[in-house]
């Protein structure tokens, strides 16, 4: 299975550190982030890859370059950031009309990929996705999402300071086949996911729920809580 990986990003909430280096280099316990998504995604059996780039993009060229990733690995450089719509729109071919992955990869995740596509394949009738979740102590600073009895997205609150729940979007997306060909048809002047492509699919996005890590390193206390799981996961 293909996946697309987000990782374009300038990383402002974590300057001076990202003054020098991408953000989805970042090292988390001396690795960088970026080849923590590769390996996990490997090791589950999912692959090609296609990671967008532009902030330091040459920092990234030189990581791929040099990673056991080279051979499956396409970098896409955009001159002015596209949008996380967009991107996925300008390479919806690369799909080839079947399900694949939208990975926001500026997280750290260790969740079960081999479960969340097990669950796509088992999700309910008429869902054109599947959403990875997780439960936040920050809610106000997630997008939180409401679900009906079959775990079915049914209403969605984006950073909003009371939201009415703890369960967050994770910013992993399993696209079917038939919402790629979708979009594919009706894509319009899109450029944000979550804001302009998620509200029409209320009532067809399947989500499951990892209770593993899944941390948006973007803030630097979120970056430290990181490191800190993974130096008490780690060395391997």
């Amino acid at each position: 299975m293909k996946a697309l990986l987000l990782a374009a990003g300038f990383g402002t909430r974590l300057r001076p550190l990202t003054n020098t280096i991408p953000k989805c280099l970042v090292p988390i316990h001396g690795q960088p982030l970026l080849d923590m998504w590769l390996e996990r995604l490997t090791a589950a059996g999912i692959g090609p890859f296609l990671i967008n780039t532009h902030y330091l993009s040459e920092q990234v060229s030189a990581y791929v370059e040099g990673s056991p990733y080279r051979d499956q690995t396409i970098l896409v450089h955009e001159p002015v950031l596209l949008g996380t719509a967009a991107t996925l729109i300008a390479h919806l071919d690369f799909f080839d009309d079947e399900d694949g992955l939208l990975i926001h990869a500026d997280n750290y995740c260790l969740a079960d990929f081999k479960g969340f596509l097990q669950a796509h394949r088992q999700r309910p009738n008429g869902c054109l996705m599947s959403m990875m979740t997780f439960r936040t102590d920050t809610p106000s600073s997630c997008g939180i999402v409401t679900l009906n009895e079959q775990n079915v997205v049914i209403g969605f609150e984006e950073k909003c300071e009371h939201p009415n729940g703890n369960l967050a979007n994770g910013a992993v997306y399993l696209l079917s086949g038939e919402l790629i060909a979708l979009l594919n048809k009706s894509c319009g002047n899109i450029t944000d996911f979550s804001n302009q492509v998620l509200p029409g699919l209320l009532g067809k996005i399947y989500a499951y729920e990892t209770l593993a890590p899944l941390i948006d390193i973007g803030t630097p206390e979120n970056y430290a809580k990181a490191n800190q799981l993974a130096r008490d996961r780690r060395p391997y």
